[in-house]
């Protein structure tokens, strides 16, 4: 009987196993994952678990009864230390277990500050995975002072749950501005308005130059601009990489990520890969999304294609955040704008259109699920919108989408 082994026990991994059921796989399915519990959420985790306004069953992707009523051995607690593709196994441990397919879903690493500046210190906190944030909890109280570095998605998420805790939050970002890799100054002012009207402190074009601390604990951080701030703790936020030291001892080849081909194969033809640790062709270059929908949505393409579907993986990128009570949609992909047309609205509501030439290429909607679902069919489907319309609050956009 054929089996198929999965690597990560993540978004991407529970999505595969569950396809591979779901389109009559059945063989034998391991799924193995380094942490305890089950397959979950990891959105909620820096906002509605970290409030207290979500319990940790809830955010389970499904009951762990699922795996044995869908015959899948879920292997927890385990960390694959080799794969070996000539023999077609990986170790686990001690044990040794042979695979005919195998999935790696190993997604990604939250980036640490070294040890030299402090990074080892009690009290340094990163936001990746249910025991970071179990670790982080205990700290977010009222009047507490954290410091927050970076001021990408993930540091202004944390900086708005501790807000909301009552913490004294400053935020530093070392670029001239936050948001700058990912979004236009529109989309950073917005932002950055946002978490100041909430009492965060934003520090632009200041980073971190070491933490000090007492007895093995965080107590202190010295700036580049030579300020010095007592903290209780910190939370680092200055992005991911993906996880391929598995890939990487076992020859697999890499580039950003674990690289495959269209249809999510790597350079092994009987390894495959999907979520945040894949890096596949896009428009003909490559590329590496970290996102829930990405994983999801090209996981199950894998499953399909590991059963013989064939089929390539078109991504149809989109992301989203929460902060206070503002949300933001992001449909496509900003890369190479030129120009960016405001679509303004009530009170918190706002659209910025990203465009290279005359082609729309993303949108950022805060609290205005309208234009996000309008833009990203436009993008969806290769289509464009006239900024004229954009721009006018009064303009109905859905005509556009019969353009």
């Amino acid at each position: 009987m054929s089996h198929i082994v999965v690597i990560g026990a993540g978004q991407a991994g529970a999505s595969l196993v569950a396809r591979l059921r779901k389109d009559g796989f059945a063989g034998e399915i391991t799924l193995i994952g380094a942490e305890p519990v089950p397959p979950y959420q990891r959105p909620p985790l820096s906002k509605a678990y970290l409030l207290g306004e979500m319990e940790k069953e809830r955010l389970f992707l499904r009951p762990e009864s699922f795996y044995a009523e869908q015959t899948i051995t879920l292997r927890l607690n385990a960390r694959v230390s080799a794969i070996d593709p000539a023999a077609k196994t990986v170790s686990l441990g001690g044990e040794v277990i042979s695979y005919d397919q195998l999935a790696l879903t190993t997604g990604s690493e939250p980036r640490r500050l070294p040890d030299a500046i402090g990074g080892d210190l009690a009290g340094v906190h990163v936001v990746r995975d249910l025991a970071d944030i179990d670790a982080m909890a205990p700290a977010v109280t009222e009047g507490a002072r954290a410091l927050i570095v970076g001021g990408g998605y993930i540091g202004l998420e944390a900086a708005a749950v501790c807000a909301k805790r009552g913490v004294q939050v400053t935020l530093v970002e070392m670029a001239d501005r936050i948001l700058q890799r990912v979004a236009a100054p529109e989309t950073s002012a917005y932002f950055r308005a946002l978490h100041t009207g909430h009492g965060v402190d934003i520090r632009e074009g200041v980073g971190l130059t070491r933490l000090t601390g007492t007895q093995g604990r965080v107590s202190g951080a010295v700036l580049t601009d030579g300020s010095e701030l007592p903290v209780d703790f910190v939370v680092v936020g200055v992005g991911i990489a993906p996880a391929t030291a598995l890939a990487e001892a076992a020859g697999l080849a890499l580039e950003n990520g674990i690289r495959t081909d269209a249809q999510g194969r790597t350079s092994d033809p009987s390894i495959w890969a999907a979520g945040d640790c894949a890096s596949f062709p896009y428009k003909g270059g490559r590329i590496r999304l970290e996102s829930v929908p990405n994983a999801i949505d090209q996981a199950e393409t894998v499953a399909q294609n590991m059963l013989g579907a064939g089929k390539d993986y078109v991504a149809q990128p989109w992301f989203w955040s929460d902060q206070y009570d503002v949300k933001l949609q992001i449909a496509g992909l900003n890369t190479g704008y030129d120009r960016v047309v405001t679509r303004p609205g009530e009170g918190q509501t706002v659209s910025f259109w990203y465009y290279t030439g005359d082609q729309l290429v993303a949108v950022d909607a805060m609290n205005d699920p309208r234009a996000y679902m309008v833009g990203k069919r436009l993008i969806d489907n290769g289509k464009t919108a006239d900024p004229a319309i954009v721009a006018d609050p009064s303009a109905d956009l859905k005509p556009l989408l019969k353009a």
